[in-house]
């Protein structure tokens, strides 16, 4: 009997993968989800924690970074790795339409969530149909 075994989409090394203390810089995968609300993006960051995130906006760009604490394996000789530790970064240009002073960031489990708010004047306006 064999076993086939599906490949996920991995997380991918940055444009420059690597820090000034020897350790990988990788992309988180994202998955991003419109609304007439906003934006929400959910970026996937395995062991960073809310103190270790850092999310700027400038110029309508918004920057993510995670920083990862390194786990220590003194008394452990690993056989075997496939997990890549390192730091997370990823850039989104976001358009005019989102309000700066409401974008909030949250990290559970592993995830980053940031809502994006649109600004109350790009939101959809609904027009009511008279009879007449």
């Amino acid at each position: 009997m064999t076993t086939e075994v599906t490949k996920t989409a991995e997380k991918t090394p940055a444009e420059t993968p690597e820090t000034t203390t020897g350790g990988h810089i990788y992309q988180p995968l994202v998955d991003i989800v419109e609304t007439e609300e906003g934006v929400t993006l959910m970026l996937e960051m395995p062991g960073v924690v809310h103190d270790d995130v850092d999310v700027t906006l400038e110029k309508r760009v918004l920057t993510i970074r995670g920083k990862v604490r390194p786990t220590s394996t003194e008394k452990l000789q690993l056989a075997y790795v496939e997990y890549g530790e390192g730091d997370y970064e990823r850039s989104f240009t976001l358009s005019e339409d989102f309000d700066p002073e409401r974008i909030e960031a949250s990290v559970s489990q592993g995830v980053l969530t940031l809502l994006l708010p649109r600004a109350a004047e790009t939101k959809p306006k609904k027009i009511a149909v008279k009879a007449s």
